[in-house]
């Protein structure tokens, strides 16, 4: 391995890092508003519509954060 190479040992810089942990913080989230929902069975708004929005974008931010390209 060349010593003189920019790029480090470890494939995440810092902002992929960061993205990465707010991806998992709103996924996170979106499960805990579809606890939330006080309808029966969780067919609410909060259990059927913004919960499973946010848990899945929970899962394609951190996916982006490991495909995006460093420069």
């Amino acid at each position: 391995m060349n010593k003189n190479s920019n790029h480090s040992a470890f494939p995440l810089d810092t902002k992929s890092i960061c993205i990465l942990l707010t991806g998992i913080s709103i996924m996170f989230i979106g499960f805990y508003i579809m606890t939330l929902d006080k309808e029966p069975f969780g067919f609410g708004f909060l259990g059927l519509t913004l919960g499973p929005i946010l848990v899945l974008a929970g899962v394609i931010i951190p996916i982006f954060a490991l495909f995006r390209i460093r420069k």
